[in-house]
């Protein structure tokens, strides 16, 4: 299959995007439900710890499957041609066949995005097994970056599958044709424990002088896994241009649009989108900005 796709790059380019469409649907469910369960798995085992019965829990089923989607102004179950991605949101009107609520722009946002992310890495990397590997790290890093966006967390259950892939990878080294992915054993080892410690000292170098908490573990969690996938080599292109764009925004947001400064800012999206385009291109990046490794 790999190679019929990789004779027709443009077919390969528009199977991925479609794919992509289709998963980003799912991401959204992820991004949404994944929270709430853990949420509730946590009320749960602290009603457990504290041997009282979880009465405030709701009672049914959710997970990342079960109960169906729906609307949730009116209750209505959204039926599958009113979850095509992005064609149902532009056939409905961006509002709900029952009650006519609006309807979100960020549910379509995301899958035409993850779609078009997709499309560019196999743009990049063709038809082949890098090129596959590719596409899964990014559907890996939309979830984790709008899951942290959102609530300043970064789920376990998702980054470290990804450390554990990236590991994995590395035992198929060298894989011909793979000049970016696939590692070898030792530089994803060290790119994984390195990413962590770099973000982890970090963590309590900043605690221990100013008292507060920069970020959370989870960031260093997905640094990590980036280092798995693409090697200790990267990791200071990733670190400074997350951190140069992440300051620059928080700067711009204070003055621009009065934000509090006490208030955190998610580290998460920066460090998975410095990942992604390091990933695409990290030699013109590094040479670009002289980066001395």
């Amino acid at each position: 299959m790999l190679e019929l796709l990789a004779e027709s790059p443009a077919i390969f380019i528009a199977v991925a995007f479609a794919f992509a469409l289709l998963i980003g649907s799912f991401i959204n469910v992820v991004i949404y439900r994944l929270p709430i369960m853990m949420e509730r798995e946590w009320r749960a085992q602290c009603a457990e710890l504290a041997e009282t019965p979880a009465s405030d829990l709701p009672e049914g089923r959710f997970n990342l499957v079960v109960p169906r989607s729906r609307c949730p102004s009116c209750g209505v179950q959204i039926t599958a041609w009113q979850n095509i991605p992005v064609l149902s949101y532009l056939m409905l009107g961006g509002r709900c066949a029952a009650c006519k609520a609006a309807i979100s722009a960020r549910y379509p946002a995301v899958e035409f995005v993850t779609a078009l992310l997709v499309a560019a890495v196999a743009w990049r990397f063709g038809a082949s097994w890098q090129g596959l590997m590719a596409i899964v790290l990014t559907l890996f890093l939309v979830p984790i970056t709008m899951i942290d966006f959102d609530r300043c967390l970064i789920p376990d259950s998702i980054v470290l599958p990804l450390l554990w892939i990236g590991l994995g990878m590395s035992l198929w080294h060298p894989l011909p044709g793979a000049d970016v992915l696939f590692i070898g054993p030792a530089a994803a080892i060290i790119g994984a424990i390195a990413g962590y410690l770099s973000l982890w000292s970090f963590y309590w170098l900043f605690k221990l002088v100013t008292g507060k908490e920069g970020m959370g573990y989870g960031d260093f969690k997905l640094l990590a896994a980036l280092g798995a996938w693409l090697g200790y080599q990267y990791l200071f292109t990733i670190i400074i241009m997350s951190a140069v764009v992440g300051a620059t925004l928080g700067i711009a947001l204070i003055v621009f649009r009065g934000r509090d400064h006490q208030v955190p800012m998610p580290f998460g999206p920066f460090l998975a989108g410095a990942g992604w385009l390091t990933m695409l291109w990290g030699d013109a990046i590094k040479g670009f900005f002289n980066l001395p490794f």
